[in-house]
């Protein structure tokens, strides 16, 4: 199961609360930024969870916003203590996605679309070497094996004995197509995917080349929903450089809906274990 105290999710929760004393207090990021002579993107990435918040930083806009209940006070400087601490991944050292594991590691259900490799989560540890070391040709043989390690530690989520994430793939033939080490790697690769697509919390569908045009056309993207109602949920999209995090109800509403329309089009649960077993076949008759 995850952590009791997912420093990720910890910020996420406290940046919304520091939102809400805002809004409350009719006040924009701008005018606390003017008060506590900051810039306003501090207020920002202090308010959506991507900067560490101090007990300091929540001490002085309480002070703003005229907090006067010291419980309420009490709980956000504990929140921030915790938003402090180092989840699991940090034992790895500098990873450049680190807020999304932060958040998939807490995370009660995943929904992605891949269209050109398989999920980080469904790679098989040789499958995932390979597709890393050619995605990031200057890496070094370390930076690899490091990056590896943490895909693999992340797939204890959809192995867990409880509560174990329900993941949801869709993925494009293309990332069945592409040859990434080798044939009989691929091989592996598929017969991984049917094995582990039989997990009662794991649903795998394929979207065939002759469906033609389809909303996930524009590229990958991740949908994540958490165990607290209190979380929004996120989509998330992989960047080359940086990462994007749309939490506005609306923004998440669009890609369900884009989602579920990928769903409809994609061949279903039993076609696509023929159809990823057939092309598994295809890649045994060339070794």
């Amino acid at each position: 199961m995850a952590s009791n105290v997912n420093p990720t999710v910890r910020r996420r929760r406290l940046g919304q609360e520091l939102r809400r004393l805002r809004e409350i207090k009719g006040m924009t990021a701008e005018e606390v930024a003017d008060r506590l002579l900051v810039s306003q993107s501090k207020i920002s990435r202090l308010e959506n969870g991507r900067r560490s918040i101090s007990q300091r930083d929540v001490r002085d806009l309480c002070g703003v916003y005229e907090v006067d209940d010291h419980r309420v006070v009490d709980s956000l400087m504990q929140m921030a203590k915790d938003s402090r601490q180092q989840g699991w991944w940090h034992a790895f050292g500098d990873i450049p996605y680190s807020v999304y594991i932060g958040l998939e590691t807490d995370a009660a259900s995943l929904r992605v679309y891949e269209p050109q490799v398989i999920p980080g989560l469904l790679q098989t540890q040789q499958y995932a070497e390979a597709l890393i070391a050619g995605a990031l040709p200057e890496s070094s043989p370390s930076d690899i094996d490091k990056r590896v390690s943490v895909r693999m530690r992340r797939q204890g989520r959809i192995k867990e004995a409880e509560q174990p994430l329900r993941l949801w793939a869709v993925i494009d033939e293309a990332a069945l197509r592409r040859v990434i080490g080798g044939t009989n790697l691929m091989r592996e690769q598929l017969e991984y995917l049917v094995e582990i697509a039989q997990l009662p919390h794991v649903t795998v569908q394929v979207l065939p080349f002759d469906m033609g045009a389809h909303p996930g056309i524009n590229g990958q993207y991740a949908i994540l929903e958490f165990p607290d109602t209190s979380d929004s949920s996120v989509v998330y999209i992989e960047g080359v450089t940086s990462d994007l995090y749309l939490e506005k109800a609306n923004d998440v509403h669009k890609y369900t809906v884009m989602y579920e329309h990928l769903r409809a089009q994609a061949l279903n649960v039993d076609q696509t274990k023929v159809f990823i077993e057939n092309i598994a076949k295809e890649y045994a008759k060339l070794h």
